[in-house]
């Protein structure tokens, strides 16, 4: 997958009660087509090849203006 038109999503993970996140760049196009991010993050093989998302942990996942969080 290129680099363009990806955007960044933070993903939200909890282990063993403490919180911690990463952001990740997904394809724009590909997140366009799902109704909800999540569903994208499970059964898009364009991600999932890419990035595992342990959805035991995953409590929040949100697409963040290229700005960044607070901008």
């Amino acid at each position: 997958m290129s680099s363009d038109n990806r955007v960044p999503v933070r993903l939200v993970f909890v282990d063993r009660g403490s919180f911690h996140d990463l952001v990740v760049r997904l394809p724009a196009d590909v997140l366009g087509r799902y109704e909800r991010l999540i569903d994208a993050l499970r059964e898009e093989p364009s991600i999932t090849g890419e990035i595992y998302v342990d959805p035991r942990r995953l409590v929040a996942a949100y697409i963040e203006s290229e700005a960044g969080p607070g901008r």
